[in-house]
């Protein structure tokens, strides 16, 4: 029984982490963005100045939510569902999806806000 239950344990595990890194990997084909290029622009666009996010230094601010396991998440900013698309239109004019969102318009390109996304969707 109790090899039963680690088997279905490790099947478990080894079905999300296919289907996380595959949703990851399609995300990021899909959009054509660069996640090295986006940790720089995050970087550029002073984003951890309100959000914590994993692997960029001194992003570890709570004004905005954190953005650990970004892309598990259903929806964006509690109002768009979590595609490439709307990613990228909530970075570059977040004001036009929510006009009460404090999030600012920064001036975040199409290429940016693109690298930015795939970013956020590899970051775990």
């Amino acid at each position: 029984m109790r090899t039963n239950c680690i088997a279905a344990f490790l099947a478990a595990v080894s079905l999300a982490a296919c289907t996380s890194s595959s949703v990851i990997r399609s995300a990021e084909s899909a959009m054509g963005g660069d996640p090295v290029g986006g940790a720089a622009a995050i970087t550029r666009y002073g984003c951890g100045s309100c959000h914590t996010i994993r692997g960029i230094s001194g992003a570890n601010a709570l004004v905005g939510p954190p953005l650990t396991g970004f892309a598990s998440r259903s929806y964006v900013a509690g109002v768009l569902p979590n595609t490439p698309e709307n990613v990228i239109r909530w970075i570059q004019d977040p004001k036009a999806v929510d006009d009460k969102t404090a999030m600012p318009k920064l001036g975040v390109n199409a290429k940016d806000a693109t690298d930015i996304a795939a970013y956020l969707y590899q970051i775990r």
